[in-house]
């Protein structure tokens, strides 16, 4: 008997503290730190970009505890639980009660506890109780009170009340709180989750097309509960969405496939993009709907909402030509669309994307760009090491579309790849026309920008033939020697060899010939800045440079008249943009030597494909998200504003003839100054006052 005893007394106090406020509101405030976590931490990221965040040691850690997916992970779900089924206990002990307080209004008080209220009064009316509870039913009801009478032998108790949605407002909060919880659940991981389960599906995690991912990673079009990615070429349809989870994806197959029409998008003078749009079809069996789906304009088909998530290129056709940096080779044609790999000598090809408009800020002299799917960069940012030398700070802006660039990947046999991004169009800076050559090692670096200059054509065959002609030594030995017999004195012949040795010197040097395999310096203006350091005394350091800087810069425009030559072209002016393309192919001759790819890449022509990003989701949890939102508004606006105001008023004979004595005592759930101006008001009206 003991036993059982104890065994209900435990289930009572556990009954008790599940049905607690305190044990919901701890829980509350665990799920409000989860959601910062959850809000902070990006989620369901690929976990290589986790490790090079936080390392592999608390990247581990992390993902165990589930901070990857915070609202699906087990911790929080089960944290879910808890709360729902402690507000649901809440909200089941205490609404009866609410229920029956809503009907009651406490007419069978004492009359001799009305003295123990704050606000009280008592004074005498002039006309017997039976009209005094006319008088007095008539001014309540004026007043906003519903009143209910109850007679007794020594007299008449009116009770009165206001602001009953005080208490309903407690119900439409808890309820809210219930309903928002499970509708968050109904629409997050856990359900995709749980019909991976049912269904027996796993998680995809290589790479490929959608089209050839077998069955035991596809969900069904049953799926109660989804929110995917569609991606749809112009001229294309789909009927897959991708379902990205951190440790793979699933694909959900779609009762209907969607095909892009027209993908149309504005732009702002800065660039980014103003408004997209896209006209689609909808294949339904033999049914087919056109639609237009806008940025928070979605198109609702079969309880499915399609939203215009983004865009991307949709594989478009790239006309490419490699260019090779040294030796005597000759350009190639390549072709491929975005999207594709091919074989480029020793290395894979892959080309990553094209965007038709960069518009960049022209107010500085540099380069430096970003990722984004229309480019705003400023060229008034550092290049970094080696390449871009010569870079000014960023003054104010001046922004300007120069036109298409494409993103490519050189991935070795290792797996290893570098990322590439270069311009179409040469880009005017500070006057001269300059062609951009972008890479970097990782996706965390921004990219760092080889800036050749356009020859009189407007196009890179210049710049190009004197890089080649730098990394033949016979044409070197040339312009060395051409160079000599052009700056030696008439009346000091015996200088031309000594000229013709040192202008080898420099052009050895610069050319990275003298470099050995491993050393840092390959060549170019750092190569003749560490020569100066190492063989030439501190005090000639400055008149030495000056000097072996002229004898470069003569040499180099030697070199470019004899590539010229052979090019069949006339030989080159000595103007002022003659001058400007000397100076600045001195400088991008130097980086170029540090570019880590033996060949260029020009796009020279394309056709561009756009592709429409659309996010399908079947959201059964949204409604009772929605309710539980109109609830919580609902809710909170009654408890915060609306008072619960409870009025007694007793009614007896009074020692005059004809006459009755009045008692009033006022309260209210919460004390507040304006109770007691109000009780004046009812005092001064009750009891015929003045005011």
């Amino acid at each position: 008997m003991s036993s059982s005893s104890h065994r209900q007394s435990a289930a009572r106090e556990l009954l008790d503290l599940l049905a607690s406020m305190r044990f919901a509101i701890t829980l509350l405030s665990v799920i409000c730190i989860a959601s910062v976590i959850g809000t902070v931490l990006r989620q369901s990221e690929p976990m290589g970009n986790y490790v090079n965040q936080f390392g592999p040691f608390w990247a581990d850690v992390f993902g165990k505890l589930g901070l990857y997916t915070v609202y699906s992970a087990p911790w929080f779900l089960v944290i879910l639980t808890f709360l729902v089924l402690s507000t649901s206990l809440c909200i089941a002990r205490n609404a009866p009660k609410i229920l029956v307080d809503l009907k009651s209004y406490k007419e069978g008080v004492r009359e001799q506890s009305l003295q123990a209220h704050h606000h009280k009064a008592i004074g005498e009316l002039p006309s017997n109780p039976s009209m005094a509870l006319a008088e007095i039913g008539n001014t309540l009801a004026a007043h906003g009170w519903k009143a209910r009478v109850q007679r007794r032998d020594n007299g008449i108790m009116i009770a009165a009340r206001r602001g009953a949605a005080n208490k309903i407002g407690y119900l439409c909060a808890h309820s809210a709180i219930v309903l928002i919880l499970i509708g968050g659940v109904l629409d997050g991981n856990a359900m995709v989750k749980l019909a991976m389960w049912a269904q027996g599906k796993q998680l995809y995690t290589g790479s490929g097309f959608v089209s050839d991912i077998r069955p035991e990673h596809r969900l069904s079009t049953g799926n109660p509960s989804f929110r995917g990615n569609v991606s749809v070429p112009e001229g294309q349809r789909q009927g897959i969405a991708v379902l990205s989870l951190p440790s793979g994806v699933v694909l959900q197959d779609l009762p209907f496939d969607i095909e892009l029409k027209k993908f149309k998008v504005d732009y702002y003078p800065t660039g980014m993009p103003k408004s997209f749009a896209s006209d689609i079809v909808i294949h339904d069996g033999a049914t087919l709907r056109e639609a237009t789906v806008k940025v928070n304009e979605p198109v609702i088909h079969k309880g499915l909402a399609i939203y215009q998530s983004s865009f991307e290129d949709g594989g478009s056709k790239l006309e490419l030509k490699a260019m090779p940096l040294a030796g005597t080779g000759t350009p190639v044609k390549l072709a491929g669309r975005v999207g594709t790999k091919m074989a480029f000598g020793e290395q894979t090809l892959e080309l990553d994307g094209l965007r038709v408009i960069n518009v960049e800020n022209l107010a500085g002299d540099s380069a430096n760009a970003s990722g984004a799917d229309v480019r705003k960069v400023d060229l008034g940012a550092s290049l970094g090491k080696h390449l871009g030398s010569g870079a000014k700070s960023a003054g104010d802006k001046a922004l300007h579309n120069v036109g298409p660039s494409f993103s490519y990947k050189l991935r070795d046999a290792a797996g290893q790849a570098r990322e590439y991004n270069n311009y179409m169009l040469p880009v005017e800076l500070d006057g001269q026309k300059l062609f951009l050559a972008g890479v970097r090692d990782t996706p965390a670096e921004t990219f760092r920008y080889l800036r050749m200059p356009a020859d009189e054509n407007g196009e890179l065959g210049g710049w190009l033939r004197l890089r080649q002609a730098l990394a033949d030594p016979a044409l070197r030995d040339a312009a060395a020697r051409r160079y000599a017999v052009a700056a030696t004195p008439p009346n000091q012949p015996q200088l031309t060899p000594q000229l013709q040795l040192t202008a080898q010197r420099a052009l050895t040097l610069f050319s990275g010939a003298a470099a050995k395999p491993g050393d840092e310096v390959k060549g170019g203006l750092p190569a003749l800045s560490q020569f100066i350091e190492r063989d030439v005394p501190e005090a000639d350091r400055q008149r030495v440079s000056e000097v072996l800087l002229r004898i470069l810069n003569g040499s180099l425009f030697e070199l470019h008249q004899i590539a010229r030559e052979r090019a069949g072209l006339k030989p080159a002016s000595t103007d002022a943009a003659a001058q400007g393309f000397m100076t600045q192919a001195v400088l991008s001759l130097s980086d170029s030597l540090y570019y880590p790819s033996p060949t260029l890449l020009q796009l020279e022509n394309f056709e561009q494909v756009q592709a429409s990003v659309f996010q399908v989701a079947r959201a059964p949890g949204q409604k009772l998200v929605y309710l539980g939102a109109l609830l919580l508004i609902v809710g909170v606006f009654s408890m915060l504003y609306i008072k619960e105001r409870r009025l007694w008023v007793w009614l007896t004979p009074s020692a005059d003839p004809g006459g009755s004595q009045v008692r009033m005592a006022m309260s209210s759930t919460r004390e507040s100054p304006d109770n007691a101006v109000m009780f004046a008001q009812l005092k001064a009206a009750v009891l015929k006052e003045p005011s």
